[in-house]
């Protein structure tokens, strides 16, 4: 006869430890496995491939493997006219292409040397850095909350980015690539009414950062995602050269915009937000605190916006007024000129940083004399910061590598370009 044996639905405590106990290792069994996780894992956000070695759920080694967004943008840039370079820098980091379009545009202006940027062209550049920075961070939360397993938060944060990239659109024309910031200045002078479309959506900002804090900060799931996970020694961040949210999350309150300030930036009130933590919960509370320092900044910007023009008096090198291209001759030649031939920049090299969403941008610029760039190098904070990979995931759970990873808020065409 066969013996049947009786099953149960339950198990008591004691039989359930023992059921998580180490199990006993065969003689010579290897428990390593190699992962190789993207490049299409959607929460590598963009194509990222990291090849993994576990043992078991633990992290042994993390090698980011990069390339495959590559563009070529710097050595396209050496066939491109001065100003028609502009359109390129929109496309190194897609999510904030003005902060490229500015630190070009003061890089390729440094090489010119006699060229003056009126006061209202430099605070519309700030401003509307500062509103792509927000445009960055919303951008960030909503998708880094999403992969960690907080829907709502990327709703609020779609519908804000929303407001934002319809004020670009009132500006430039454009919602993404707005090639707005230009040598001399800006593309087109700022549009009537921006002053009430800017004024109503920063009045209202702040109130919004503050639901995405009660969200987030009370939610017990979120706080045992983050807090504690994505750590990584401040010594070894700084040898590999990490700059933006993520140094400033260690501790060091470091940002181009106060170090070495540039368009205005000295003229504004803001403070540099740190913490201390070096996680990847202190990554969010730094970025929540820029989105209010940013509002901060538009603030003033908006209310004391100076009078006067928006480009700079240099009719061999900004574009005419299209009245004054129709109506005067000489004005029609110089633009028919910069559009057909471009600019000559004096021969020279230029290097010129800005603090971007991510960290800091460096632009070396080179001039042989003609009217298009020798040499165009991009420093950009995502290639950077990349390096750092490995020291944050190493040594850590595989469950964990998604929200340390999201953490350093990397944009793919910003490390390829």
């Amino acid at each position: 006869m066969r013996e049947t044996i009786s099953h149960t639905d339950t198990i008591t405590a004691e039989a359930a430890e023992q059921t998580v106990a180490q199990p006993v290792a065969q003689p010579g069994s290897n428990r390593r496995m190699t992962l190789n996780m993207g490049p299409q894992h959607p929460s590598t956000h963009g194509v990222l491939r990291v090849v993994l070695e576990l043992d078991g759920e633990t992290i042994l080694t993390a090698v980011p493997d990069i390339g495959f967004l590559h563009t070529g943008i710097e050595k396209e840039c050496e066939v491109k006219t001065w100003q028609q370079v502009v359109t390129l820098t929109d496309r190194v980091d897609y999510l904030a292409n003005l902060s490229n379009n500015l630190v070009y545009a003061l890089a390729v202006e440094k090489l010119i040397g006699d060229i003056e940027i009126p006061p209202k062209a430099q605070w519309m550049r700030v401003m509307l850095a500062e509103f792509s920075r927000l445009n960055s961070h919303l951008v960030w939360l909503g998708t880094h909350a999403l992969d960690i397993g907080a829907m709502t938060v990327f709703f609020y944060c779609f519908r804000e980015r929303e407001d934002i990239v319809r004020i670009f659109e009132m500006f430039s024309g454009q919602r993404m690539m707005t090639s707005y910031i230009r040598i001399g200045g800006l593309a087109l002078e700022p549009p009537r009414g921006w002053q009430q479309v800017v004024g109503k959506f920063i009045n209202a900002f702040p109130s919004k950062v503050d639901e995405y804090e009660e969200l987030l900060d009370a939610n017990p799931i979120w706080k045992r995602r983050t807090q504690g996970v994505g750590m990584a020694p401040l010594e070894d961040l700084l040898d590999l050269g990490v700059t933006g949210p993520m140094i400033r999350a260690a501790g060091v309150a470091w940002d181009a915009r106060k170090s070495e300030p540039y368009s205005s930036y000295d003229k504004f009130d803001f403070d540099i937000c740190t913490r201390t933590e070096n996680d990847v919960f202190a990554r969010y509370r730094v970025r929540l605190g820029e989105m209010r320092q940013s509002a901060r900044i538009i603030k003033q910007a908006l209310e004391g916006m100076p009078e006067g023009a928006w480009q700079a008096d240099a009719p061999k090198i900004v574009l005419p007024e299209r009245e004054k291209m129709k109506t005067q001759m000489e004005a029609l030649i110089y633009h028919f000129k910069i559009v057909t031939e471009g600019f000559r920049v004096p021969a020279g090299e230029a290097y010129q940083t800005v603090e971007s969403p991510r960290g800091e941008i460096g632009y070396y610029v080179v001039s042989n004399g003609t009217s298009k760039p020798y040499r165009v190098y991009m420093r950009t904070p995502s290639f950077g910061n990349l390096q750092a990979l490995p020291a944050l995931l190493e040594g850590r759970l595989l469950a964990d590598s998604i929200a340390a990873l999201g953490s350093m808020d990397f944009v793919l065409g910003d490390t390829d370009r």
